[in-house]
């Protein structure tokens, strides 16, 4: 998959990983996308409710090297 922005949260707790995400979101035009990498265990949570809450895409959620990857589209 393809993205415009990636954002590296691996070491941040909650709610830092979704705090860096909705800053990046904020200055992207609709549609664009964002890839995030984290590793706290909470961020398999909070990043689909804060999409849900916030109206972007969660397009897509896998693991890689023991870290959540995300990839979010700016609703």
């Amino acid at each position: 998959m393809e993205w415009d922005v990636e954002i590296d949260a691996q070491g941040l707790k909650c709610p830092l990983p979704v705090l860096r995400l909705r800053q990046k979101l904020a200055a992207l035009r609709l549609g664009q996308v964002v890839r995030l990498v984290a590793d706290d265990p909470m961020a398999e949570i909070d990043v689909p409710h804060f999409c849900a809450e916030g109206g972007h895409r969660l397009l897509a959620q896998a693991v890689e090297g023991g870290a959540s990857v995300f990839f979010v589209a700016k609703g």
